[in-house]
């Protein structure tokens, strides 16, 4: 099978440890374009952090952000469609987060917000609570008590608890909020979950962008490497996971390739291409 449509994950997937996309996965990606596939990049992170990739690559790729919750395209700056969580959600999510976390040490907030650009302020679109851990990067975000966060729609809802991993975190609190409600997912292991609109994940978004396009589902091909990627794996007519993914991802994948730093999807493309 020679997809028509390709989208891959970012971090652990299609860049390598160095926050890189390698010159031999940038030639196998235009090889496939060339050839009249379609790619995009799926990803957990919100749309005014793509640039720092796409400005690696020659092509301005459609971008599946904030775990499916926004379909962006780059070359206007445009968001074209956008999921986001109802404020009494978010409150009810608040108030579970709080109980639940409360004997792990506590829990903070965060809320990705829309907007219109990818270069819209930072401190309006990102905002947390006073308690959140900011380690993970540089950039600027506004801060606001809890009640005021949740007071607006957000494309993300994030938890966060260093005393835990995300993966204990999900265990804790999947089984409190109703799928209904809201969906619950994680894309890095230090103690940090994602909280999208019901039935919202990656594979929300990559069915809309095929379906704009024309592509049959068993004309799509996925790449990913942890929970927040399982979704579109499983939709996709072909789900590719890396060898350093999560156990539980590589088993809804139809097959592993190699690591991120040992080439993964470029050795694929270069199968199909």
């Amino acid at each position: 099978m020679t997809p028509r449509l390709i989208a891959s994950d970012i971090d652990g997937t299609f860049l390598d440890s160095h926050d890189r996309v390698t010159p031999r996965l940038r030639d196998a990606v235009m090889r496939a374009v060339h050839s009249g596939a379609h790619f995009a990049l799926a990803t957990g992170r919100p749309h005014r952090w793509v640039f720092p990739v796409i400005d690696q690559l020659p092509i301005r790729p459609m971008c599946i952000c904030a775990n499916g919750a926004v379909l962006y395209d780059p070359s206007e700056d445009k968001v074209l469609t956008a999921h986001t969580l109802d404020p009494d959600v978010m409150a009810r999510i608040a108030d579970i987060a709080q109980h639940v976390y409360e004997p792990h040490g506590g829990v903070a907030f965060g809320a990705e917000r829309v907007g219109q650009s990818a270069f819209d302020p930072e401190e309006e679109a990102f905002v947390t609570t006073p308690n959140y851990s900011t380690e993970v990067w540089s950039e600027g975000h506004g801060v606001q008590p809890l009640h005021e966060l949740v007071a607006q729609p957000a494309v993300k809802m994030i938890l966060r608890n260093l005393a835990i991993s995300s993966a204990e975190m999900f265990d804790l609190i999947a089984d409190e909020i109703d799928p209904e409600e809201a969906h619950v997912t994680y894309s890095m292991n230090d103690g940090l979950l994602e909280i999208a609109a019901p039935g919202i994940n990656k594979a929300t978004g990559v069915s809309t962008l095929a379906a704009q396009l024309g592509v049959e589902q068993q004309d799509v091909a996925t790449f990913g490497d942890m929970p927040n990627d399982i979704e579109m794996l499983a939709w996709a007519g072909t789900g590719i996971a890396m060898s350093n993914a999560a156990p539980l991802v590589q088993e809804v994948a139809d097959f592993v390739t190699t690591s991120n730093d040992d080439f993964g999807v470029a050795l694929v493309l270069e199968k199909w291409f």
